[in-house]
């Protein structure tokens, strides 16, 4: 049966109460002890009075005298007098001295919590039913200590179980990428009781970075640290094995100037398929209590789920660009196949009318020349918008021709209007990188003076891959037109650059 906090106490010191009265002794303690048997945790006690216990002080050492002794053997013990026995001469000064002994461990299984004792008979020696008594009730607080444990242990399963739910649910809603991080590295934090949750990525050099950081305190001295590549953590997480130590600060696994900060600290590794993705760090204060065995179990089940949550975020969000994408493509060929078709059979047809026309009006026949123009390059912006839906996302490297239409895209809002740009050949597949950079710089020159420049509504932007230079060789043209004025009020000069390909 499990009990809360407030009514174990009360059981406990029932317990030590009485066993202190049905053996007939001045005084009775019951000691709990951590899990590694290094400090004692908890003390109940009866028969002191209040100057008693300020002489007693703090809790005593876990190995001092036959407290020790009792967790150490993990068997009851009765003296006649204590003050004979070796351990009596670790009795902490200030504590109440007696000759009379019994104590019996309290334990659950083979596992030793703490001790019950008694000390003090009033009438002669403790007998062996009063040892059997305290091995009774020994039991049973070691019977409500462990069902404690097992509600307190249900109760943060739960909770554990609970948070990776939150987790999934959040990043399934859409989160962006560094909020997803912060998402996870935010609820760990709360769930451990750590003093920060930090998600690090691996870097291209093979070391690993702070991108995350849920604190109380300023995450910036946080974010940017990086794990240099071949330190030990690093060989461990790359390994799939979640790091644990008991001093972030002195233990010699650990380089990074930030590790002064922290204690207890868990390194868990997120993966995915067997690629690790990230590491979920979770870094107690200094002095603050190590994790148990249980909570390196649920962190490290937190961190697999936590892994598997931001796949499946970002398999979703890739699904909605896929969708995004292919709308997209349906409205790049219905332009093509429909507008762009519809507007050359019209140039088509003005074309034909314009060579039908025998009754010598000029007028007429320019009108209908411009009318074949302003087709052809409504034709050619058409094509171009149906380049631009057909591109991937901005963040993905992307073609020449992209990269163009990228670049004059960006100086839209400054310009207030969209340049217009053709293209003439295959520009991909004709300029090479080098003379793509140098291209785009001169472009993005071109584009800021426009900019600057009084009275402009219009920006043409012609890259033309089949032009020839003197001698015959192939060449990249590009032309940057606008209808803007200098300061002397003359027409604007337009930009021409060409390299050999």
């Amino acid at each position: 049966m499990g009990a809360s906090g407030l009514e174990l106490r009360a059981i406990l010191q029932h317990i030590v109460d009485t066993a202190t009265s049905l053996s007939g002794a001045r005084y009775g303690a019951l000691t709990l002890l951590a899990p590694d048997r290094r400090r004692v945790t908890d003390l109940f006690t009866t028969g002191m009075t209040e100057a008693e216990r300020q002489r007693a002080g703090a809790l005593p050492e876990t190995h001092a005298g036959v407290v020790g002794a009792l967790a150490e053997d993990g068997c009851p013990m009765l003296l006649r007098d204590l003050t004979d026995h070796p351990c009596s001469s670790g009795v902490p000064e200030g504590h109440p001295r007696a000759r009379s002994f019994a104590g019996s461990p309290v334990q659950v299984r083979d596992e030793v919590l703490g001790s019950l004792c008694v000390t003090g008979k009033a009438s002669g020696d403790f007998t062996d039913t009063d040892l059997a008594l305290l091995r009774l009730l020994a039991s049973q607080a070691g019977a409500a200590i462990g069902g404690a444990h097992l509600y307190d242990a249900a109760k943060q399963r739960a909770r554990w179980i609970e948070g990776a739910a939150a987790v999934t649910r959040a990043l399934l809603a859409g989160a962006g990428t560094p909020d997803a991080l912060m998402t996870v590295a935010e609820q760990a934090r709360v769930l451990a009781g750590a003093a920060a949750g930090v998600i690090l990525q691996p870097t291209v050099d093979g070391g690993m970075e702070i991108v995350a950081a849920s604190t109380h305190d300023d995450p910036a001295g946080l974010i940017g640290t990086v794990i240099e590549p071949g330190a030990p953590v690093l060989v461990q997480l790359l390994g799939g094995e979640g790091v644990f130590l008991d001093d972030s600060a002195t233990d010699p696994r650990m380089t990074t100037p930030v590790r002064s900060r922290f204690g207890p600290s868990m390194m868990l590794p997120l993966q995915s398929g067997g690629r690790l993705i990230g590491t979920l760090a979770l870094p107690r204060r200094r002095g603050d209590r190590l994790y148990t065995p249980a909570e390196r179990q649920l962190a490290s089940q937190f961190a697999s789920q936590a892994a598997l949550a931001l796949v499946m975020a970002d398999a979703q969000h890739y699904r909605e660009q896929l969708a995004v994408y292919e709308d997209r493509d349906r409205i790049a060929r219905d332009l093509h196949d429909l507008v762009v078709q519809r507007l050359f059979a019209t140039e088509m047809m003005l074309e034909s009318t314009l060579r039908k026309d025998t009754s010598g009006d000029v007028e007429t026949a320019e009108l209908l020349t411009r009318a074949v123009d302003e087709l052809d390059s409504t034709i050619q912006e058409v094509r171009t918008a149906i380049f631009t839906l057909q591109q991937p996302p901005s963040d993905a490297p992307g073609s020449f021709r992209s990269r163009v239409l990228r670049e004059t895209g960006s100086a839209a809002p400054a310009l207030g209007f969209q340049p217009s740009v053709h293209f003439t050949g295959a520009v991909d597949a004709l300029v090479p990188e080098p003379v793509a950079d140098q291209l785009l710089t001169v472009l993005r020159g071109a584009l800021a003076t426009a900019r600057r420049r009084a009275g402009v509504s219009a920006v043409e932007v012609e890259v033309d891959a089949t032009a020839r230079l003197p001698g015959g060789r192939g060449a990249v043209r590009l032309v940057v037109a606008d209808d803007g004025r200098t300061e002397s009020g003359t027409r604007s000069p337009t930009v021409i650059w060409q390299a050999p390909l």
